[in-house]
This record gives C-alpha cells, sequence and structure tokens, in this order.
C-alpha cells in the first residue's frame, strides 16, 4: 500500500512539474532577443538595402513599414496578446503547439513535421538503446568477475579510449575510414541517410538489410557514448555487492559462490542500472544533433536544431513539451523497476 501511495504521489507531481518547465521554456522564447519577429525584420531590412532607397520608401517611409510590419508579424505569431493568454492558447487550443503551423513551413502543423520524423528516431534510438545494454552490463559483470585479472585490464583499455573520444570525432573518423572519403581507405558503408534509392518496390529483408547498412556507423556512435559508463556502473554496482556482509552470509551456511552471486548479488546490482532505465526512453524520441547532422539522418534531433537556428519556436517547442512528457514517463518507470528489483524498499513515513 505504501508503494502504491508514493506512486500515487509521484504521479500528481508530474503535471506540476511538466507545466513548471513548460512555462519557463515558453516564457524565455517570448522574451529573448532575436526571435522569430527580429529574424523577418532584419531580413526585410536586408532587402530594403539591396533594394535600395527609393524601393524601401526612404527614411522615415522605411521606419514606418518596418515598424507595420512588426505588428502584423507580432499579430500572424500571436505575440500582440499577453504572455498568459499566449501560453493557454499554445497549452490547451493547440493541444501543447501541435495544431500550430510551423513559422519556417506555414503549411505543415508542427505535429505533422515530428510526426515525420518520429520513426526515424525510434529506429535509431531503439537499436541503439537494447545494444547497449545487450553489451555493457554483460560486459560490466565479465569485468567485476575477473577483476584486476587480465581481461579486465584489457577491456578498461577499450572502454575508457571509448569514453574518451567525443562522439562527433568517432563519427568523423568512421565516415573516414569506413565511407570511401578518403583515397585507398574502405568503402564499406554509406556517407548518410537511412535508405537507398531502389528502382522499383523492395521486399522486407532487402529493406532490412539496406536499413541496417544505414544505420551501422551512427548506432556506433549511439553505443559508445553511453559505453564508458554504463558497463562502469554495472562492474563497481557488482563489486559492491559481491563483497556486502549478506553473500557472505549466504558463502558461510554452505551456499556456492555462484548461488550467492546470481541469486541475491546481481539482483541487486541492478538497482542502479534501472534507476536510469526509464530515462533512456527520452532519448528514443530525442535523438542526437550531433550524429543526425553529421550522418544526414532527418530525425527528431536535427530537426529541434533546425527549429532553434531557425526560430520556428513552434516547432522547437512542441518538440520541447514531447521529450518532457516522454523524460517524466521514464522517471515513473524508473521508480516502478526499482521497486520491483527490491522489494525491501520502505515508503512509508517514519
Amino acid at each position: 500500500m505504501d508503494r502504491l501511495a508514493y506512486l500515487a504521489r509521484r504521479l500528481m507531481l508530474v503535471v506540476p512539474t511538466f507545466i513548471g518547465i513548460t512555462i519557463v521554456c515558453f516564457t524565455l522564447t517570448r522574451f529573448l532577443p532575436g526571435g522569430p519577429v527580429e529574424m523577418r525584420m532584419m531580413r526585410l531590412k536586408g532587402m530594403a538595402a539591396q533594394g535600395g532607397a527609393g524601393e524601401a520608401g526612404g527614411g522615415a517611409g522605411a521606419a514606418h513599414v518596418s515598424e507595420k510590419y512588426r505588428k502584423e508579424l507580432e499579430a500572424q505569431f500571436g505575440f500582440d496578446k499577453p504572455i498568459y493568454r499566449q501560453y493557454w492558447d499554445w497549452m490547451v487550443a493547440n493541444r501543447m503547439g501541435m495544431k500550430l503551423p510551423s513559422y519556417d513551413y506555414p503549411n505543415k502543423t508542427a505535429w505533422q513535421l515530428i510526426k515525420s520524423r518520429i520513426p526515424v528516431s525510434v529506429w535509431f534510438g531503439l537499436a541503439s538503446f537494447l545494444l547497449t545494454y545487450l553489451i555493457c552490463i554483460p560486459l560490466g559483470i565479465a569485468k567485476a568477475l575477473k577483476h584486476r585479472q587480465p581481461f579486465d585490464a584489457a577491456s578498461s583499455v577499450v572502454v575508457f579510449v571509448a569514453y574518451a573520444i567525443p562522439s562527433f570525432a568517432l563519427a568523423m573518423m568512421l565516415k573516414m575510414f569506413f565511407c570511401g572519403t578518403v583515397d585507398g581507405l574502405w568503402d564499406v558503408f554509406p556517407l548518410g541517410g537511412i535508405a537507398s534509392d531502389f528502382d522499383g518496390p523492395a521486399g522486407f529483408w532487402t529493406t532490412l538489410r539496406d536499413r541496417a547498412w544505414h544505420m551501422a556507423l551512427p548506432i556506433a556512435c549511439y553505443v559508445a557514448g553511453g559505453f564508458a559508463m554504463l558497463t562502469l556502473l554495472m562492474k563497481n554496482s557488482l563489486l559492491d555487492q559481491i563483497s556486502a556482509d549478506y553473500v557472505r552470509t549466504v558463502i558461510a551456511k554452505g551456499g556456492s559462490r555462484s548461488r550467492a552471486i546470481w541469486l541475491h548479488a546481481f539482483r541487486n546490482a541492478l538497482i542502479p542500472i534501472a534507476t536510469g532505465f526509464g530515462s533512456m526512453i527520452s532519448l528514443l524520441f530525442a535523438g542526437s544533433i550531433v550524429i543526425e547532422t553529421i550522418f544526414e539522418i532527418p530525425g527528431m534531433g536535427r530537426l529541434s536544431w533546425d527549429a532553434l537556428i531557425g526560430r520556428d519556436y513552434a516547432v522547437f517547442l512542441a518538440l520541447l513539451a514531447l521529450t518532457a512528457s516522454f523524460q517524466l514517463v521514464g522517471n515513473l518507470i524508473s521508480d516502478v523497476l526499482y521497486m520491483v528489483i527490491d522489494p525491501r524498499i520502505d515508503f512509508s513515513k517514519k
């Protein structure tokens, strides 16, 4: 019952937390300089400067046109309303901005742009997520069981090298060595994109092989980003549990070391891993700006970057709301996993 009450309290905190996040970010987009209105005003001034004083209207006329144009833009974007009314319209009437038209693509709403990028980010995010856990958890366990042995030392070198190389540097190196950008090196993988151009309809297995061919290098960069941290977290967590008193008690009572490790220590060692498990859900949809840009992947990360650079706040805020929602849901999933793995946790008030 205490656990259900705890989850209910956490669930009740989701809504005010989400509202707080969106209010802060929404307010910043309205008051920070260099917004969509200012950018379009700069374009107008640039065209006026190129067209000359005669076409621009000259002097006070140009200033009048600029001021009139500013008011029209503010009305177009809804910036002429009070800030609380803007937020209410964005949250309620426009469904977290999903129904708003993009500033840069007026014929498409924010949701239409996001919906077209979600499958790509899910493909890369899910594959990277599964590979990261399937590689790092067994590797961390093996390093803990062979602590201070040659395997531990050799694998530590690989782990720390992967940790030291930034993702953008690794992406550039992989493209240089395996994409034929340098003469004399391997031309194995495509330079970018997510699919090849087929002359006709391709079968399921052909499409799957082609997608895997395009995903290989970007996924390697995704996995390398969290490779070292998760591996060492698993290793250190298992080492701490193996050295705990309850493991020695199991062995002293006649239990084997394998039984003490796999039936007792291993489950408790998964607690730190499970704590961050749910938060990884947001990464399935958020994508990686750097990797998607280098490999020309039309995912969510690249969309958010383009929206931020172009001051397309309609798309950017919709992406922010979606990512924040998944992050909050992921935190709840982490709490549930935490309680499932360790039933000793007591949430009752002392």
